[in-house]
């Protein structure tokens, strides 16, 4: 088994990087088959300009690295041999403008201001424009879970997890038009979300097939099985969690009711009245 890169090799930087000492195995386990390759790296969100180098160093001199942050100052990093663009990650005309500049991506790594809008307007924005076998890495994907990041019920893991349906949704008794096809699989590790372009295997068409004839058929007994259809919430010893709201999924549906329905808010003020 290969023996994974410690964190402190990481951090061979000669300037500040903020990271946590869990993400060193899911670099290694993602990035590690593109080091000492030919390749275009993105970064979003730079800082002090300490990731660069360390990315530098872990891809090797063959590896186009670039820089994208929404700070002006990020601008000295050019002189390092590094490519700076400054702009709003949640601003589709700069991806646009981005990508007619640099061309096709190898990897992206989100690590920008991870909110919801940002992480899901980058990821809808530059899946396009990824190589076939590359792949884009949404970072620090806990703020799905806490307070500041947008409307806690439009995550970029609720965003995540509608995207699992429609990869499933390429099996061949489903509606075509309803299935994702610019990434063939998305993978989720603690605090990281990668999507990953295979795009063959995205389009191959889905039925059944079998290896030779059959001169008999078994019979299924998939449902002689007596508790097949057992209830989830039965086995788990747990009651349905769709029926339950909780207060703060409560609170965010009323203010955007309030927001963008004004009429329907009125009427519920009068019925609560």
């Amino acid at each position: 088994m290969k023996k994974t890169a410690s964190y402190k090799s990481y951090m061979n930087s000669p300037y500040v990087s903020y990271k946590h000492t869990t993400y060193f195995n899911s670099y290694d386990y993602f990035f590690d088959a593109y080091r000492d390759k030919d390749i275009t790296f993105v970064e979003i969100g730079i800082l002090d300009g300490g990731s660069l180098f360390m990315w530098r160093d872990y891809f090797g001199s063959n590896a186009r690295i670039i820089g994208v942050d929404l700070n002006p100052e990020a601008k000295k990093w050019e002189k390092e041999g590094f490519e700076i663009y400054i702009g709003s990650q949640s601003d589709k005309n700069f991806w646009k403008e981005f990508v007619n500049d640099v061309g096709e991506i190898d990897i992206v790594l989100d690590d920008g201001g991870h909110t919801y809008s940002q992480q899901i307007i980058t990821t809808e924005s530059l899946l396009p424009h990824i190589k076939d076998g590359g792949l884009i890495v949404v970072e620090d994907t806990h703020t799905s879970y806490m307070k500041g990041f947008g409307d806690i019920n439009f995550s970029f893991i609720e965003y995540v997890k509608e995207h699992i349906d429609k990869v499933n949704m390429r099996f061949g008794k489903f509606e075509k038009d309803k299935a994702e096809r610019r990434f063939w699989s998305v993978e989720v590790v603690e605090s990281m979300v990668a999507f990953k372009i295979n795009r063959a295997a995205s389009v191959l068409k889905s039925e059944p097939i079998f290896n030779i004839g059959s001169t008999f058929s078994a019979k299924d007994f998939r449902f002689e099985d007596a508790n097949a259809l057992m209830p989830v919430e039965q086995i788990f010893n747990k009651k349905n969690p769709k029926n339950k709201v909780t207060l703060e999924q409560l609170e965010n549906v009323l203010a955007n009711i309030k927001v963008n329905h004004p009429d329907i808010s009125k009427r519920l003020k009068d019925i609560l009245d």
